[in-house]
């Protein structure tokens, strides 16, 4: 099974139904939903996602939604090393690089998935986003 890292952007386009990047982004949450894929994140994208929707989408309404989101994304830890190895690295951007950092350390986890594709052009890891890695999931297996 496909083990990949969500980043909040796809999240958020799904439950504030941003368009046109919604469909896609749920698909892919779909499939996780399905165990197709495994999905990983860390607490510092579940923090930011209610942060910025907060915002914009009933507060008890967010909350039911993370929490049906944690029944089906495995949470991943962000350590000391992963902050050091973020801060001493060429990202541009701190934030995208602790997310891909923690990604590489829980070491079971293929791909990042994301619409930022630019913020993460030093990642070590294959970096596509929904759209693309649905095109690449049906053309791996006729399971999707």
């Amino acid at each position: 099974m496909k083990n990949v890292f969500v980043d909040s952007d796809i999240i958020i386009d799904v439950i504030s139904g941003r368009q046109p990047f919604a469909e896609h982004s749920a698909k892919l949450l779909n499939l996780c939903f399905e165990n197709r894929l495994n999905a990983f994140t860390t607490p510092v994208i579940i923090a930011n996602i209610y942060f910025v929707l907060s915002k914009v989408v009933d507060r008890r309404l967010l909350r039911q939604k993370i929490k049906e989101l944690l029944g089906f994304i495995d949470i991943i830890d962000v350590s000391k090393e992963t902050l050091l190895r973020a801060l001493n690295s060429d990202f541009t951007d701190f934030e995208d690089a602790v997310q891909h950092f923690s990604a590489v350390e829980y070491s079971k986890i293929n791909v990042i998935i994301t619409r930022n594709i630019k913020d993460y052009r030093h990642s070590s890891l294959s970096v596509q986003t929904p759209e693309t890695y649905l095109k690449t999931l049906n053309q791996i297996s006729d399971e999707f």
